[in-house]
């Protein structure tokens, strides 16, 4: 049924997704002030200056988040087959486990190296909003268990 509590968590999942996609992940800003980075699901912008800055496309934060989204919405659709919904929680984390891992090798190993080595930066609410939707899938993945156990407790009774 829509109604069950996995449905919320799998919603939160998605709204998580689209705090992911439109927020900044992660930002810097150097000792000086005069530079700025930010990455965000889309580019990492490195701001040299008030004038000059460089912006470096990134798709796959965004292609990933979108797939997350969209297996999010097709487990709550597919209400009827728990056994589906439940593997469609462990498929979303493993997606969301990729985009954690590539969100932390891009702050850490990608933009450390732009200014002020010591500084790690701030994650945003879009590193937030990941990290939400990452462990309402998990709630909502246990919750899909404890039903599929309870439906089949109570075939054994009958």
């Amino acid at each position: 049924m829509l109604q069950r509590i996995q449905t919320i968590f799998l919603a939160i999942t998605i709204i998580g997704m689209g705090l992911f996609l439109s927020f900044p992940i992660w930002t810097k800003v150097s000792a000086a002030g005069d530079q700025h980075a930010e990455l965000n699901a889309l580019k990492l912008i490195h701001q040299l200056n008030p004038v000059q800055s460089e912006v470096k496309p990134i798709y796959f934060f965004i292609i990933l988040a979108i797939l997350v989204a969209i297996v999010s919405a097709y487990a709550i659709l597919s209400f009827k087959n728990r056994v589906l919904q439940s593997a469609l929680c462990a498929v979303n984390s493993i997606l969301m486990t990729v985009i954690i891992g590539l969100v932390i090798y891009y702050t850490y190993y990608t933009t450390a190296k732009l200014f002020d080595e010591g500084n790690p930066g701030n994650y945003e609410i879009g590193f937030y909003g990941l990290m939400a939707s990452m462990l309402s899938n998990v709630f909502a993945n246990r919750f899909i268990r404890k039903d599929e156990k309870a439906v089949q407790q109570s075939n054994r009774f009958r």
